[in-house]
């Protein structure tokens, strides 16, 4: 099985590198940035900012279902007939959405370094912990995000009529059966347009987990400013980056809009 896993990694490793789009055989950088700082190899950094875009993506494409598992269930709990779900979703959505991000993120960080500590010393082990730079950063944007997600989920399922649920009943469905055949669809419809502002916001705050170094697009950035003296360059490369995915971003949520409409566009 390790051999398998190996495979694997072999092969998604040498994909990336011919269909890297940066620093590939036929990439950017290896086309436009020969003799710059820019090239891809040991004579520029075209290599550590590719890297970084990687890093980048990664990060927002696996935070992001997590955050909306999260919310999704926040936001059930925030309209549970039980008042102490009802409680401890409020108190969770106002936490983290009054909290800044990058303060979300250092607690998280350290204070689950501190508490795996603490916990695994009452078994005997002393040694130091060290929690996962990656993992950490995506939990914490994670909650973040959940939080914010929440409140336009419970928004959305306001606005689906109360008739929508009663029909599930009157079919004979199960509760869960009713939201995932009937809620599910219209609350998607609803709530994507403040869904894509989410996560345009996210692909943003994925620059917080170069403080704790993880070398996304920012840390690799800043690396290649204090080594060539050249911040503008480098900055505006950055600067590029985000836009390009902010734009990719918008024309595919331009498209998810369309299809998850095509029920109302039919009609």
């Amino acid at each position: 099985m390790s051999g398998l896993f190996s495979a694997l990694g072999s092969l998604w490793t040498w994909l990336s590198t011919i269909f890297d789009p940066l620093c590939g055989p036929a990439g950017l950088f290896t086309v436009f940035g020969q003799n710059t700082m820019l090239a891809c190899g040991d004579t520029g950094w075209g290599d550590e900012l590719a890297g970084g875009l990687k890093v980048t993506i990664a990060v927002a494409v696996l935070t992001l279902p997590l955050g909306l598992i999260i919310g999704f269930f926040v936001a059930l709990a925030q309209q549970s007939e039980e008042k102490p779900l009802r409680l401890a979703a409020g108190v969770f959505t106002t936490i983290f959405r009054g909290l800044p991000e990058l303060l979300t993120l250092f607690i998280i960080y350290y204070g689950m370094q501190i508490l795996l500590q603490s916990v695994l010393a009452r078994f005997g082990y002393d040694r130091p912990i060290e929690i996962n730079a990656f993992a950490a950063g995506m939990f914490a944007l994670a909650i973040v995000f959940s939080a914010y997600c929440s409140e336009v989920l419970v928004s959305a399922f306001k606005a689906i009529p109360k008739g929508q649920y009663e029909a599930g009943d009157a079919l004979g469905f199960h509760r869960v059966r009713t939201m995932r055949l009937i809620i599910l669809p219209q609350l998607v419809r609803i709530s994507l347009p403040n869904l894509g502002n989410l996560w345009m916001n996210l692909l943003k705050d994925t620059s917080y987990v170069s403080i704790i170094g993880l070398a996304d697009i920012i840390r690799q950035t800043g690396i290649a400013v204090r080594a060539t003296k050249a911040p503008f360059t480098f900055y505006s490369i950055a600067c590029l980056f985000y836009l390009t995915l902010a734009v990719i971003s918008s024309v595919g949520l331009f498209y998810l809009d369309r299809w998850a409409k095509r029920a109302e566009v039919r009609r």
